[in-house]
């Protein structure tokens, strides 16, 4: 078939020509397993347990940045024939950007320890289905993708700016796309307008024209409210931190009180020699299939802490970074002395989770605009973009349900 569309709900039709050696490589990764695996891979992870909505995939994700990217180079070449040379480049990277995601995505990277750009860059060197197309494409392309994602090395920086930069996207699909799946309202970009306000700097890099600011700032509000709205939700960082000790309390039992198939055994016991197919084996309905079998045949603390999560039986959590660190740790200490009168690990349902929200940061790889004649940071021509430099912290003191009322009234007993 030398034509394929993919009907998708924000973009809608992301069409793919076999005609065009560049959209053939990307058929044939598309159509690899290594990538089929991204359907069973939650984009947001465990945010379905607050947004009943999210469930779309890493999948549908990667088509949208593909199409993005695509998007973007057409407009960007039509100024620069010379890109020409790269875009096999763009659209590999953009579409591969999210290869070595693990189960539950971003989630999951914390909860098994490693970087999934580090696994990207392994899987497109090394699994002959992802390799073999990007090298039938052009030789040494492989590499050049994989060191693009691993380290952001790029002949031209403005292909490097499309792929991960502030102004991205990758940014610019989970953005619009995470609001759809969550129900929220602030993620509706103009993406036409961005994608028609970016040009190339005298430099060659990436720049924005005035006529794209308005909608360049919004897209930064908008991020900024995703964050703080979505994924830092407290639910969120309560399930983040729920599934981090569940991890934990899995390898500290170890593989004598705790079953695995051989796949897991590895994730969890030895990670320093994971195989790549070991790696590409899991995915969420195989971790999702061990937290139901813990639940049901675990030690006592495994088997609580899965159930937790498969029943929605979730943590508290209370902001606390209106407190001193001190007095952070503090009420964590009331949170753990009720815990334990009632029966409760408190290593195990109580913490303090940080977390710190900058908007925009201008010292990595910070957005320009460029009129033509003069050629200035972002932040110093829009107030609006300086005011979100400013970073926000915030801290969560988590704990049972069971304590929440008496947590309060110790607390206020205390000062805190």
């Amino acid at each position: 078939m030398s034509q394929r569309t993919y009907h998708d709900p924000l973009h809608g039709g992301i069409g793919m020509n076999a005609e065009d050696p560049a959209e053939r490589m990307v058929i044939a990764l598309v159509d690899s397993a290594a990538f089929q695996r991204l359907r069973r891979i939650r984009q947001l992870g465990p945010a379905f347990l607050t947004f009943h909505g999210a469930e779309s995939s890493r999948f549908t994700h990667s088509l949208g940045v593909f199409h993005l990217a695509r998007r973007a180079f057409r407009h960007l070449h039509s100024g620069d024939p010379d890109l020409a040379q790269h875009r096999g480049i763009l659209y590999a990277a953009a579409l591969l950007h999210d290869i070595g995601h693990g189960p539950l995505s971003h989630t999951g990277e914390d909860m098994f320890g490693y970087h999934h750009e580090a696994w990207s860059a392994r899987v497109i060197r090394e699994q002959p289905s992802i390799r073999d197309p990007l090298e039938d494409y052009a030789e040494g392309t492989a590499d050049r993708v994989a060191d693009l994602l691993e380290h952001g090395l790029t002949d031209r920086p403005v292909i490097k700016r499309l792929v991960s930069s502030q102004l991205d996207c990758d940014r610019l699909d989970y953005l619009v796309r995470d609001s759809y799946s969550t129900g929220t309202r602030y993620g509706q970009l103009d993406l036409d307008r961005i994608l028609a306000g970016i040009t190339l700097a005298p430099d060659g890099d990436l720049a924005i024209h005035p006529k794209g600011l308005m909608a360049v700032e919004h897209y930064l509000v908008v991020r900024n409210l995703m964050y703080r709205s979505v994924y830092n939700h407290r639910l969120n960082v309560v399930c983040n931190w729920l599934l981090e000790r569940l991890v934990q309390t899995a390898r500290n039992l170890g593989p004598g009180q705790v079953w695995t198939d051989d796949v897991m055994h590895q994730w969890l016991w030895a990670p320093a020699e994971m195989t790549l197919n070991v790696f590409l084996a899991n995915d969420d309905l195989r971790t999702g299939y061990h937290l139901q079998r813990w639940q049901e045949e675990g030690p006592e603390p495994l088997a609580d802490l899965c159930s937790r999560f498969l029943d929605r039986r979730l943590l508290k959590a209370i902001a606390v970074e209106h407190l001193s660190r001190e007095k952070q740790l503090a009420a964590l200490a009331i949170a753990s002395r009720l815990a334990e009168t009632i029966g409760y690990d408190a290593t195990l349902c109580c913490g303090l989770r940080h977390q710190e929200l900058r908007g925009y940061h201008p010292y990595r790889g910070g957005l320009r605009i460029w009129d033509g004649r003069h050629l200035l940071a972002l932040e110093k021509v829009s107030p609006l973009v300086s005011s979100l430099v400013t970073p926000a912290e915030t801290s969560w003191l988590i704990h049972p349900g069971e304590i929440h009322g008496d947590l309060l009234l110790a607390m206020d007993r205390e000062g805190l």
